[in-house]
């Protein structure tokens, strides 16, 4: 019924005190990953004229999703299936969810409902990151409504609520699939719907490495309760989720500081906490799954496969992600998804299933197809979404808007010195 991974202290099905604490904790956690985290490491990336506008994004993502869970999406994901694709309208309006434990869990519904609300809004905010200092407000208002229903909302029905994935046996502990293929592929197929940036070139300097060292370190921090909630208990293997979280992102920083050293001739402190990111992003789907030693191969593995999407392929095909998130999110999700189905030991988890490595090549099938369903779900829907919007409201801000900023041309709200405002608009006239 729910995700194959956890491991109960209490008897399942009675509510526990202290698997109860810690989900609370979880949550909250994941919600300070996505603001302040995301939103000043989004922040500090992007030119000062755009600084408010990239903040909005994520805020008002968790404001939006959060009540568009609520009414319709929770339901939609979690609700008895239908065919196997999407759930019915069971608890449309939390209608039915309540105080008592969640099926065999050991936490009240109301607490799992509220740990899936942060979940999907940090995946809408993840998409916002692609399309930065150029997405329409107005569009990207309507982009947070539907995509969640749409895109999100299947794609959790199918891996963690029972649906055609979770009989297939694909294996996801926190998202590989559920949220950071979706985010990054989704942000790759509106970045290139949209188009490029005025003066678009790959090299794009940070306005504020402390805002966005600050915002890496706040997702670490908070990634401990986004990985480690989705034990949905407390115990030995939330203890080891962990403790391979965090190895993976140390193993993926390093790695990323020594190929930027080698292939740059500097290491940069951006470079090396976006390796880091990328070790966490790619240890999401196997966190609960694999030994220490596999965490570490697979974030040391991360930062090469998310280094050379950013510096390669990005550079030769020529999109406009604006802060990467499909090179780190979509390709680190993809790497992860994988090497679950190659580093999976059903002696790590015994409700998950053994990889190529303990015997079970199937396994890597498994998740292959998760990945394949993932992308084709996430691309055609993005587009279809994104095709509707722009029959209601353009999905890019004007030219002189985007040269003005963000911050003034739509918000009225510079994030520093407001005397720019008339220099600029001055000057764009």
């Amino acid at each position: 019924m729910l995700l194959p991974l956890h491991a109960f202290a209490a008897t399942p099905g009675e509510i526990d005190t202290g698997d109860t604490t810690w989900i609370i904790v979880a949550t909250g956690l994941v919600l300070f990953m996505h603001v302040p985290g995301l939103a000043l490491f989004y922040g500090g990336l992007v030119n000062e004229r755009n600084v408010v506008s990239t903040l909005m994004h994520s805020f008002v993502s968790l404001l939006i999703v959060s009540v568009v869970w609520i009414l319709l999406g929770y339901s939609l994901s979690y609700g008895t299936s239908i065919g196997g694709i999407i759930g019915g309208l069971d608890y449309i309006l939390f209608n039915g969810v309540g105080p008592e434990a969640y099926g065999s869990l050991t936490i009240p519904h109301y607490l799992f409902a509220v740990l899936q609300i942060v979940y999907v809004a940090i995946t809408v905010a993840i998409i916002s990151s692609g399309i930065s200092e150029r997405i329409s407000f107005k569009a990207w208002i309507l982009f947070t409504i539907i995509w969640p229903i749409a895109v999100y909302a299947p794609m959790a029905h199918m891996v963690w609520g029972g649906g055609l994935l979770a009989q297939l046996g694909e294996l996801d502990f926190a998202g590989g699939t559920v949220v950071h293929i979706t985010s990054g592929v989704a942000s790759l197929v509106a970045a290139v719907m949209i188009g490029r940036r005025k003066g678009y070139t790959l090299e794009q300097k940070p306005h504020n490495v402390v805002l966005f060292l600050f915002g890496a370190a706040t997702l670490w921090f908070g990634w401990f309760g986004f990985n480690g909630g989705s034990a949905l208990a407390s115990g030995s293997l939330t203890s080891l989720v962990v403790l391979n979280t965090h190895a993976a992102g140390a193993a993926a920083g390093i790695g990323w500081l020594v190929i930027e050293w080698m292939m740059r001739k500097r290491p940069t402190l951006v470079g090396t906490a976006t390796g880091a990111i990328a070790g966490l992003v790619a240890v999401t789907p196997a966190a609960g799954f694999v030994s220490v030693p596999s965490a570490l191969i697979i974030g040391l593995i991360g930062a090469p496969v998310c280094y050379f999407s950013i510096y390669y392929l990005k550079a030769k095909l020529k999109y406009d992600d604006t802060l990467d998130a499909f090179g780190v999110h979509g390709m680190a999700g993809i790497w992860g998804a994988i090497a679950t189905g190659l580093f999976a030991s059903e002696a790590v988890n015994s409700a998950g299933a053994n990889g190529l490595f303990y015997g079970n090549p199937e396994q890597v099938v498994h998740q292959l197809i998760g990945v394949g369903v993932s992308i084709v779900l996430t691309v055609i829907g993005t587009f279809v979404i994104l095709k509707v919007i722009s029959v209601f409201t353009p999905l890019r801000v004007s030219e002189r808007e985007e040269l003005l900023g963000l911050d003034v041309s739509f918000h009225e709200e510079p994030a520093y010195n407001p005397e720019p405002k008339q220099t600029l608009a001055t000057h764009v006239k």
